[in-house]
């Protein structure tokens, strides 16, 4: 059974994170839309206002996967929550407990912190994400959508 370990990222760890985005967003059949550089991770996960942080998986010292997170709120719960923005493991890892390891550690931290739930979201279409996802307890909500601001349609919201 290999050593695996969960460790928090650091700075160093940028160009390993960027290189996992990168094949996250291949598997997902959005590379196209990677338009971060190794400098925007620095700032956005290690800089002084960063409101996500980031967990690197190791296997026997290699790293292997890698998740983002940040803490939210639920106003119902008037409790914060902790939200999984992007979870990855290599796939000559997968199958290994890599995944696993990364929920439970988070889990974790969500549970020591006090938060009331632990959410994420899933691509409809990713079927061994979501058996592996509902083989921990995880529960699929189907009576929300998400919905999304970003590019021109972000700058007429805000003007």
């Amino acid at each position: 059974m290999p050593d695996i370990t969960i460790k928090k990222a650091t700075i160093t760890d940028s160009s390993q994170i960027l290189k996992f985005i990168t094949e996250l967003a291949t598997y997902e059949k959005a590379k196209h839309e990677v338009v971060a550089k190794k400098a925007d991770i620095e700032t956005s996960l290690f800089g002084k206002d960063s409101i996500a942080k980031a967990i690197i998986c190791e296997m026997d010292d290699n790293p292997v996967g890698f998740a983002v997170y940040f803490y939210s709120y639920s106003t119902w719960l008037a409790g914060n929550c902790l939200y999984l923005e992007d979870l990855y493991v290599t796939p000559g890892s997968r199958g290994t407990g890599a995944g696993k390891a990364l929920l439970k550690y988070l889990a974790q931290l969500a549970v020591n912190k006090g938060c009331q739930r632990f959410e994420w979201s899933v691509l409809g279409w990713n079927k061994t994400a979501i058996e592996f996802y509902e083989s921990i307890g995880a529960v699929p909500q189907h009576e929300w959508t998400k919905y999304r601001l970003s590019d021109t349609a972000l700058k007429r919201a805000a003007e």
